[in-house]
C-alpha cells in the first residue's frame, strides 16, 4: 500500500496522475476528463517540472515528470 500525506503527497499525486493522463492522451487521443485538455496537462507539467515543452511533446513530459518523481516524490507504505 501507498500512502501520500501532507504538501509533499499531494505534489507527489498529482504529478503522478499527471503523468499518467498524459500517457493515456499520447496513446489514444482520449483525455483523462473533460478539463485535462492537452495543453492544459502541458501546462501543469511545466508548472511542475519547470521545464518548457513543445506544444506536443507528450512523452518528453511524461520523461520529466518521472524524473521529476523520482527526485522528489514521497511514498511511504
Amino acid at each position: 500500500m501507498t500512502t501520500f500525506t501532507g504538501q509533499a503527497g499531494v505534489n507527489t499525486f498529482a504529478a503522478i496522475s499527471l503523468k499518467t493522463g498524459l500517457k493515456l492522451y499520447a496513446k489514444t487521443g482520449m483525455k483523462p476528463n473533460a478539463l485535462w485538455t492537452p495543453k492544459n496537462m502541458m501546462a501543469k507539467a511545466t508548472q511542475i517540472t519547470g521545464q518548457k515543452f513543445k506544444a506536443r511533446d507528450y512523452m518528453g513530459a511524461v520523461a520529466a515528470l518521472e524524473a521529476w518523481i523520482a527526485a522528489n516524490g514521497t511514498t511511504g507504505e
